[in-house]
């Protein structure tokens, strides 16, 4: 297949880029290049004949146009949005126009190129949205999303990633056009964007800085490693009924303040400091809104398509840890372009 991956150089997309190559298919990588974005995460493909890079907003309708009538994809798979919950709350309207608007946008664009194709070609055609767990909202202390949780967002993160969930549902029922939803659990791995908690904790304890944790670190996340989210989000893809919603958890669910500490003594092995790196960790001000526990039941992911994460929390915290201390060079050059872990001094979790 030809797939268009929109935001291909972020976090999650760079993974699904580098699986989808080595899977034998084209890629189109489709990315603004905003801040978190980093070519570098797909340099392992860059000159692959089956790559193809396109510096394009999901927002400018026109040059999305172009990239449809230039390189023809048989499937698009979206993951361009904007997803730090800190910068949310500081500027929600820009979660509103890349997650929403940008969302409707692609939707018609796709839409239009879908109905100009052939019958085989459009019997094929598939249009994947990845969206996160977020939009179901919070848990207590038991019980996890399903497929079939009503959706309840706190935060203008979520809400924009909820309502980008609704368009796409509207566009499958209204249209016809053939969509595929999944909402995963948190992720972490190999070249995550230095503002989220794990690569935080790395990050600023490689710097001797204090490690801020929010409240009193008690909030529950279930732990998805990329490179299986990756390996899910391309299964849904060929495999997924059109219409359906699928959930993807790491079924591996830990309090905040946990994984910190697991990190910590990865890094005491790794990279010593004079005193145990937990020794560090500094209780902040919690952040507005912050939902208590997320976990996912995979269960009908699993069930339909054979999927089940393989990476177990502690082996995938040991192998970030490592990746980040064998590749600091990475985070000294997103440092050179201007962001710093002081700028919000808080985490995302």
């Amino acid at each position: 297949m030809k797939i268009l991956i929109t935001g291909g150089a972020g976090f999650i997309g760079s993974a699904v880029v580098r699986r989808a190559i080595a899977d034998g298919h084209q890629v189109v990588n489709l990315d603004a290049l905003t801040y978190s974005a980093n070519l570098e995460n797909v340099e392992g493909v860059a000159s692959d004949a089956a790559y193809a890079f396109e510096h394009v907003d999901v927002c400018d309708r026109p040059k999305l146009e172009d990239v449809f009538a230039r390189h023809a994809p048989d499937a698009v798979m979206h993951l361009a949005a904007e997803s730090h919950n800190d910068r949310a709350i500081e500027g929600p309207l820009d979660f509103v126009r890349s997650n929403v608007m940008g969302t409707a946008i692609l939707l018609e664009v796709a839409r239009d190129y879908w109905n100009g194709l052939d019958a085989a070609r459009k019997a094929a055609f598939r249009f994947h949205h990845v969206s996160t767990d977020e939009v179901f909202g919070a848990l207590g202390e038991d019980g996890d999303f399903t497929e079939a949780t009503p959706y309840d967002p706190r935060s203008p993160y979520s809400a924009s990633k909820a309502a980008s969930d609704h368009l796409v549902r509207a566009w499958g029922h209204t249209y016809g056009f053939p969509v595929v939803i999944t909402n995963c659990s948190n992720n972490y791995g190999p070249h995550q964007f230095p503002e989220k908690l794990i690569p935080t904790v790395i990050t600023r304890a490689l710097e001797g800085k204090t490690i801020p944790v929010y409240g009193d670190g008690r909030q529950v996340r279930d732990w998805l490693h990329v490179d299986d989210h990756a390996e899910a989000l391309l299964l849904v893809l060929h495999k997924g009924r059109l219409g359906e919603t699928y959930c993807i958890g790491g079924d591996a669910s830990k309090r905040n303040l946990e994984v910190v500490k697991l990190i910590c003594a990865h890094l005491d092995k790794m990279a010593p400091a004079n005193t145990p790196h937990a020794d560090k960790i500094s209780f902040v001000t919690d952040r507005p809104g912050h939902d208590f526990r997320y976990s996912i039941d995979s269960s009908k992911v699993e069930a339909e398509l054979g999927w089940k994460a393989r990476m177990p929390l502690e082996a995938g915290l040991e192998n970030t840890v490592r990746w980040y201390v064998d590749n600091y060079g990475w985070v000294e050059r997103i440092r050179e372009r201007g962001f710093h872990s002081d700028r919000l001094g808080l985490v995302k979790a």
